[in-house]
């Protein structure tokens, strides 16, 4: 009798592990190209989408060509030098708008018409180490001050969005908008806003 109550409760036991991992999370890898459309919500896809179009648009400019041919001839051949500040979120949604700041680095870099220079929190780093350097390091190997490349322009932007409710849809609509502007002289080169982004979510009803 002991014996088959032992088992019973082994039984049991084995069952209730079994039926506690089947009811863990699903994980499934996904193609980071793929749209994927979940809660209808600001994603990865629309950062691609408006970084890609926005940045194309800035470097086919015709004031931007005509700036950097410009400042070319006057520098020996040297490309401006770019800073991308931040891109504010004014949308009504919580979203990491460093993201787009990142697509936009990686772009102006790989295009070999502007060169890039570090912002932020990256060039605060940099600072405190070549500072650092001055003390601790060997003569020949501590980086010098006072050399670092000035930017010459600034590319920031903002990011809004419009919400329509009606019955069990909402239209949510979303408004990047970017500005490359000559920092010596704070005049704008080129402005422009990408307002392709538009979803329509339909909530299920309930009865």
């Amino acid at each position: 009798m002991k014996k088959n109550l032992f088992v019973l409760i082994a039984l049991f036991l084995i069952f209730a592990l079994f039926a506690a991992c089947s009811s863990g999370p699903q994980v499934a890898r996904v193609d980071a190209s793929a749209q994927t459309v979940e809660s209808g919500r600001w994603n990865d896809t629309d950062v691609r989408q408006v970084s890609t179009t926005l940045i194309e648009s800035c470097l086919r400019s015709p004031r931007v060509s005509q700036f950097i041919e410009q400042y070319s001839a006057r520098n020996r051949g040297a490309l401006p030098a770019c800073l991308v500040g931040s891109f504010r979120n004014e949308s009504s949604e919580q979203m990491d708008t460093s993201i787009i700041s990142t697509n936009m680095e990686i772009a102006i870099t790989n295009s070999g018409k502007l060169r890039f220079v570090a912002g932020g929190n990256t060039r605060a780093e940099i600072r405190a180490e070549r500072q650092d350097q001055q003390g601790n390091a060997s003569d020949q190997t501590a980086a010098a001050l006072g050399y670092e490349t000035g930017a010459i322009l600034l590319l920031t932007g903002t990011v809004k969005s419009m919400v329509d409710r009606a019955g069990n849809k909402t239209i949510r609509s979303y408004f990047v908008s970017a500005e490359l502007t000559n920092i010596e002289t704070n005049r704008r080169l080129w402005m422009d806003q990408n307002n392709d982004i538009k979803k329509e979510i339909t909530q299920a009803n309930w009865r």
